[in-house]
């Protein structure tokens, strides 16, 4: 079975505010080739942007019946395929424990249709790790940091070197910066081109 690793990643500049700017990125790697994606969307969540990366790189794919590795800093994508609660989900007719609307239905909607015919895999990631000083060296597993989230994200996941794990957290660090890329186009193209008075 072909191996295909993703690296998503979604952020919202204003989260929490009724007017922002939210982007996704996301990056497939296969077989030494990569491809890099991102997009995003005004007026939206941080966790609409979180599922938009993994429903884009599952759409870009051209094959079915192949192994597809999801590394992510989102425990809300994250655990609801490991903890199954999309099961209780549809069970529920769309509802959550607590009796209220399962929010960004639509998304979960397209993204297990995607899923299907595939064998999906997620890993929770800590986002942001810082992986190199000052100076641009590389920092080893003897960082205290890094140590931490090593042993975090085995503690997740399960046994990986601390090789594969810098790797990861490298693409997933590089997926951040394309998931901000739409939020500095947009804001670009806002400051040039601002609204008129009438």
């Amino acid at each position: 079975m072909k191996t295909v690793n993703m690296y998503t990643d979604g952020a919202c500049s204003g989260n929490q505010n009724e007017e922002n700017t939210g982007g996704w990125g996301c990056i497939l790697e296969y077989a030494g080739r990569e491809k890099e994606l991102h997009g995003g969307e005004v007026n939206t969540t941080n966790n609409r942007m979180e599922l938009s990366a993994p429903i884009a790189g599952l759409s870009a794919l051209k094959e079915k019946g192949l192994r597809v590795r999801i590394f992510s800093d989102s425990s809300y994508l994250v655990n609801c395929f490991r903890q199954g609660w999309y099961e209780n989900w549809r069970k529920n007719g769309w509802k959550t424990s607590k009796k209220q609307p399962v929010e960004n239905r639509e998304l979960w909607e397209q993204l297990l249709s995607l899923t299907e015919g595939q064998t999906c895999e997620f890993y929770l990631v800590k986002g942001h790790l810082k992986l190199a000083d000052a100076e641009g060296n590389a920092l080893d597993e003897t960082a205290p940091a890094l140590k931490k989230a090593y042993g975090a994200f085995c503690g997740h996941n399960g046994a990986f070197s601390f090789e594969e794990f810098y790797r990861i957290a490298g693409y997933n660090n590089r997926a951040d910066d394309l998931a901000n890329e739409f939020i500095r186009e947009h804001r670009a193209a806002s400051e040039a081109s601002p609204e008129e008075p009438m």
